[in-house]
């Protein structure tokens, strides 16, 4: 079986010819991936999500039902995109110009959001481009992203704020007596140093 048969791409589904679809990756009912879109492997683009053209996605990404990722938006390995969550791509939006023509693409330049390896948004979050989301952070449902969020930072609200740390599991971190954060999951530690926390290697 070559890997383009392995491609699950139902009949709804609205797929460009240029896009690119890992091995093992499914796109689902309704959803659209535009041109020159290049997705991993094993990658689930739920009902109705939409990719624009030229994102970049990495292996094992899943983007839930009604999801926007915009172009020019880069997703690492493993990131989870939460339904109807909103990626945009244009920092000064208007559907005109100042004179009241209608707006071209020779009239903006997109900018994207870039998520890192491991890296979850919550359901209904929108991330206002360009930010980075780091590797393995969480923002919770319904946040607003105006800032980087750093790597394994939980953050909520609007603006969204850090209000935490999350280890690779996405479970919430506790702090030890000996001021190290531990990840009551898999008893992995980190230590925080300057608002940037690091995994202690065993």
């Amino acid at each position: 079986m070559t890997d383009q048969e392995r491609v699950r791409i139902v009949d709804s589904a609205d797929v460009s010819a240029d896009a690119v679809i890992g091995a093992g990756s499914s796109v689902w009912h309704l959803a659209q991936v535009r041109e020159n879109a290049r997705l991993g492997k094993n990658c689930i683009i739920g009902r109705g999500a939409y990719i624009g053209s030229g994102v970049r996605m990495g292996d094992n990404c899943k983007v839930q039902n009604y999801a926007l990722v915009y172009e020019p938006a880069q997703l690492g390995d493993g990131v989870f995109i939460g339904p109807a969550v909103v990626l945009t791509n244009d920092t000064y939006p208007r559907a005109v110009t100042p004179d009241g023509a209608i707006k071209s693409a020779a009239d903006w330049k997109p900018v994207g959001v870039t998520i890192e390896e491991g890296a979850s948004v919550g359901a209904r979050a929108t991330c206002v481009a360009p930010v980075t989301i780091g590797a393995w952070a969480t923002v919770a449902a319904g946040a607003v992203v105006v800032k980087d969020v750093p790597a394994f930072g939980l953050v909520a609200g609007v603006p969204a704020r850090r209000i935490g740390w999350v280890g690779r599991s996405g479970v919430p971190l506790q702090r030890s007596q000996d001021g190290a954060w531990v990840c009551p999951s898999t008893n992995a530690r980190y230590v925080e140093t300057d608002g940037i926390l690091i995994e202690e290697v065993a």
